[in-house]
């Protein structure tokens, strides 16, 4: 039986960019600053196109939080295969961390009958890695997280997942929350005729306050700060030099 598939998508700084820090150290510069999708959402979009393709699923649903800019990359969503978009607005100057985003998420699953999450496993702005096992706790849903591979058998998913060991095979009752690693599949691009087609699809506008989401933070960045400067590197002509110098420089 088929199933809707919600798919979130984030706006992140884009990977090439080299990201800069405020000079008051409260945040990193993004105003004039290229963004895109978070490669991650890439893939785990592109999984779930897979499963409409393959009529396991019956729409595909992107969604993204943030300000009005975020409509940017539910277009991209939609050109490369997502039926409708939902932008959930939340002020530029409003922090939302990943508990908040999956209260959102939770409650958009409710509100339009989902069986399947597809998240990417973090973004590569903040790296948190927490939105997808929180919403599965939320639903009180069964969770696949760093998945590499994925099929679905009748009522339940049969996942690959990487893990520090290697990989572990599991198999999770539907309805699912799947965030999805590196190898899982490899994107597609958004070809020009399908940009031209998602301009006059579906895409929801929706605010925090219609969902009943509270966006109190439960944390406050203090500060961020540059990583420190490497020194240059020197090389050595054999071992016995190179035991020398960790000698030198307390290494050892």
């Amino acid at each position: 039986m088929a199933f809707r598939v919600l798919v979130g998508v984030k706006r992140v700084i884009d990977y090439a960019v080299k990201v800069r820090v405020k000079p008051d150290k409260s945040g990193v510069v993004t105003d004039g600053v290229k963004h895109s999708m978070n490669p991650f959402c890439e893939i785990a979009l592109e999984e779930a196109v897979r499963l409409k393709e393959k009529s396991l699923a019956s729409e595909v649903i992107a969604v993204s939080c943030g300000p009005q800019q975020c409509q940017e990359v539910i277009r991209t969503a939609l050109a490369i295969g997502a039926d409708r978009g939902i932008h959930v607005e939340v002020p530029a100057n409003d922090e939302l961390g990943p508990l908040q985003v999956s209260k959102v998420f939770a409650a958009l699953v409710k509100k339009e009958d989902v069986g399947l999450v597809l998240l990417g496993k973090q973004a590569i702005d903040d790296d948190c890695n927490q939105t997808g096992q929180m919403i599965a706790g939320l639903l009180d849903w069964s969770q696949g997280t760093f998945v590499s591979e994925m099929t679905v058998e009748g009522e339940t998913l049969k996942v690959v997942r990487e893990v520090d060991g290697g990989l572990e095979t599991v198999r999770l009752k539907l309805p699912s929350v799947i965030t999805a690693d590196l190898r899982l599949n490899e994107p597609r691009y958004a070809t020009l005729p399908n940009i031209m087609k998602a301009k006059k699809k579906r895409l929801d506008v929706l605010k925090i306050k219609d969902l009943g989401v509270e966006l109190s933070p439960r944390f406050q960045v203090l500060s961020i700060d540059e990583p420190p400067q490497r020194e240059a590197g020197v090389t050595v002509e054999s071992t016995a030099d190179l035991v020398k110098k960790l000698k030198e420089i307390g290494k050892i």
